[in-house]
């Protein structure tokens, strides 16, 4: 690995951090020696980087700041385009059109010959049977950005109609369904519902009472508990 290609790495592992990390552990995540660590540090840092910190106290890339356009390793560009392809295959509409505008943005600051690796890769995303909808996906990724409660009209797997409000805070895309992770206030309880069995989505301005990083914490341990549970032969 390349000197520059090192320091990228660096830059990326800070991106992912949002509070203060110890030089040790950078030094772990990017496999450098803690000394050649304290230099990659010092070297961004007097290229501009905004890093605040210091040896013994950890590290932190100042929140909003940005990264002048960079040079993508090839297994990079290949994971940014199947990606892309798969959301605009996989997504509804808007969101289809989104990922290829985002490609698009990406294109525009490569290299020339980058540009034309990205535009040449060879990773295809097959065909798919999409489930019908009734309902706006798009409305109901809205309310989950703004944390409102909605109303469904669903329908189980047996057939059984009801009508819920629940307060939507996680959307899992699957090969042939989606699935809304959500509180639901009848069964006082987390519950999946696929978009597919939604015969009616009616949006509210209510914003529900717990904020959506909590609920999503929570969802996840309860899931891990759900997991270790023995399960009969």
């Amino acid at each position: 690995m390349s000197r520059a290609e090192r320091l990228l790495d660096l830059m990326q592992v800070l991106r992912r951090h949002r509070g203060p990390v110890s030089g040790r552990h950078l030094a772990q995540e990017t496999g450098v020696s803690l000394r050649t660590l304290y230099r990659d540090i010092a070297s961004l840092q007097a290229q501009g980087a905004a890093i605040e910190g210091e040896p013994g106290l950890g590290y932190v890339l100042r929140p909003g700041f940005t990264l002048p356009p960079l040079m993508f390793r090839e297994e990079e560009i290949e994971a940014l385009v199947l990606g892309m392809r798969w959301v605009a295959a996989r997504g509804d509409d808007p969101l289809a059109a989104a990922a290829g505008d985002a490609l698009a943005k990406i294109a525009a600051v490569l290299p020339q010959a980058l540009r034309e690796r990205l535009d040449t890769s060879t990773l295809i995303v097959g065909p798919a049977e999409a489930v019908p909808e009734c309902i706006d996906l798009a409305a109901l990724r809205g309310a989950i950005r703004a944390q409102h409660k909605v109303t469904i009209r669903y329908r189980d797997a047996g057939g059984a109609g009801s009508e819920r409000v629940i307060w939507p805070f996680a959307l899992g895309f699957f090969e042939r369904v989606r699935v809304v992770v959500a509180w639901c206030e009848i069964r006082d309880d987390f519950r999946h519902f696929r978009t597919d069995r939604m015969e009616a989505l009616t949006l509210t301005r209510e914003r529900y009472p717990r904020g959506r990083p909590a609920l999503l914490r929570d969802w996840r341990a309860a899931q891990s508990v759900a997991s270790k549970k023995p399960r009969p032969c």
